[in-house]
């Protein structure tokens, strides 16, 4: 081989190790995607806010209207798939705690329009209020910093806020929190515990529940 061609090699081949060490640098100083947003409480307030939203009929009520009874506080809207899959299984709830006094309440973050005429398809037995931009700030003054749906307020009988749980609520999830919540409002055990006893409750569920 002639020293001329044998020196093109050389340079060739050094000239796309360059290369490939360029783009392998450019590749590693490319910024990392940041990872998707969580939907997680900022700071959960110790009382339930008092809200006033209008109901299915256009009456304001506020959540006072429901003082001295543990609430289970549903935001939901009719475009969101889990929240609609979550009402059967609400429904069911309303009925079995009546007896023990909770009540269940949705919050709908939707149109108006909207949401009746998903009702007419669709029946809530518990009290639905429905804001647009009201049903926003209700969720933002419930602790939620990024407000995805759906999620759910459990509260004591003094309107203290046990836990917010954030995304699709199953029934054995309920379960786990509204034992705490009865115990929390009998006096046997005090805020700090019931809310132990809620984490260690849930994370013994299988992950599917």
């Amino acid at each position: 081989m002639r020293g001329g061609s044998r020196h093109a090699i050389v340079v060739a081949v050094a000239l796309a190790a360059g290369i490939a060490a360029f783009l392998v640098s450019r590749k590693l100083l490319e910024p990392e995607p940041a990872p998707p947003p969580t939907l997680q409480p900022a700071v959960i307030p110790d009382l339930r806010p008092d809200i006033t939203l209008a109901d299915r009929d256009g009456v304001p009520r506020a959540l006072s209207e429901w003082d001295g009874k543990p609430l289970v506080i549903n935001f939901w809207a009719t475009w969101c798939a889990p929240c609609r899959r979550e009402i059967p299984m609400l429904n069911a709830l309303a009925r079995d705690k009546a007896a023990a006094g909770f009540e269940v309440i949705g919050i709908a973050i939707d149109f108006r329009d909207a949401v009746l005429e998903f009702l007419e398809t669709t029946p809530l037995e518990y009290a639905v209020l429905i804001g647009e931009q009201d049903g926003m700030d209700a969720a933002r003054a419930f602790g939620m910093a990024t407000v995805g749906l759906p999620f759910t307020a459990f509260t004591d009988r003094q309107g203290r806020i046990a836990t917010l749980h954030v995304g699709e609520l199953h029934r054995p999830q309920a379960e786990v929190i509204l034992s705490a919540v009865e115990a929390l409002d009998a006096g046997g055990i005090d805020m700090a515990t019931a809310r132990q006893q809620i984490r260690d409750g849930l994370a013994k569920l299988p992950p599917d529940s």
